[in-house]
């Protein structure tokens, strides 16, 4: 017995170590790109690009990343192509990338959408259309249902909507438990996960394969550090419950609304999800990507940038 509690005592203190040491390093290797802003008691990492002829009073687009993931994955594929004719915000959503943690507190789409209100406030934005993928999808509707007057028009990529998430959020309720989640996040993930990591981008992008270089150009390592790995866990293990709440309300929808999935998306089905906020919500357009997977704006970028433009268009009366 006092062999077993010396190794896993010397297990949980070398993976501390490489987690402190790891922690540092990616966080060197990529650095915050924009500019933090004071919200909901939290420091919110903003990214804000525009064309120089931008015209005033058009609403602005926002991006809204998913889970496990942060601004970099939308500005690559869209940030910086959308950037050209509009006026684009990218923002880390608390707790991660770049933007701080409020912990349990703030790990509901409704906690994070009073955030992002917030921020579009302190930018001086009172409307804008709001691009979510997956967990930021759901973000996305939450900001419309909550704050119809501040959304201009959605555009939700693979979003989950209703409660069938239960293989996905139990591993995460594990994860996010406050004792052994933290000390987990703080000992054994980075090593653990990292290992794996690759493996895990694939199965996101399922059953396209990666583009190349994704790892190093989406910061993706930064997940790993522990506040934004238990951020994460914290996001996905209260998504279930808070979906089955949020859904019976999505016939209130009153703002445009795209939904753009595949129908391939082994992740967030699309029969339980953007089918049936379709059904529940019909003003709703679904696009449906024959043969792709969770991440339609790498797989079919040019169409989701075209549905975008499209949206803005009517938002700004054209």
């Amino acid at each position: 017995m006092m062999l077993a509690v010396i190794v896993i005592v010397t297990l949980l203190g070398a993976g501390a170590i490489v987690t402190l040491i790891g922690s540092g390093l990616i966080a060197r290797a990529h650095p915050p790109r924009g500019r933090r802003i004071e919200a909901g008691g939290l420091r919110q990492h903003v990214v804000e690009r525009s064309p120089n002829d931008a015209r005033a009073g058009v609403p602005p687009l926002v991006l809204l990343h998913g889970a496990g993931c942060n601004l970099e994955d939308m500005w690559l594929v869209l940030g910086e192509r959308l950037a050209v004719r509009h006026r684009v915000i990218l923002i880390d959503r608390a707790g991660q990338g770049w933007s701080e943690s409020g912990g349990r507190n703030f790990s509901s789409p409704a906690a994070q959408a009073g955030v992002l209100r917030e921020v579009l406030d302190r930018l001086g934005i009172a409307r804008a259309v709001l691009v979510g993928h997956s967990w930021g999808g759901a973000l996305a509707l939450t900001f419309a249902l909550d704050q119809p007057q501040r959304a201009a028009g959605l555009v939700l990529l693979s979003p989950p909507t209703h409660p069938h998430l239960c293989r996905m959020t139990r591993l995460y309720r594990m994860l996010a438990a406050p004792c052994a989640g933290r000390l987990f996040a703080h000992t054994l993930a980075l090593p653990l996960a990292a290992a794996a990591f690759t493996s895990g981008i694939r199965a996101a992008f399922a059953p396209q394969a990666p583009p190349r270089h994704y790892l190093e150009c989406s910061a993706a390592f930064l997940l790993l550090r522990p506040a934004a790995f238990l951020a994460n866990a914290r996001d996905m293990a209260d998504l279930q419950a808070f979906l089955a709440r949020q859904a019976p309300h999505y016939r209130e929808l009153a703002v445009p609304t795209v939904i753009i999935q595949g129908d391939s998306d082994g992740i967030v089905p699309i029969d339980k999800h953007a089918m049936a906020l379709t059904a529940a919500a019909p003003q709703c357009k679904l696009v449906v990507l024959p043969g792709v997977g969770h991440m339609p704006h790498h797989a079919a970028a040019d169409r989701v940038i075209a549905e975008i433009e499209q949206l803005a268009r009517v938002a700004n009366g054209e």
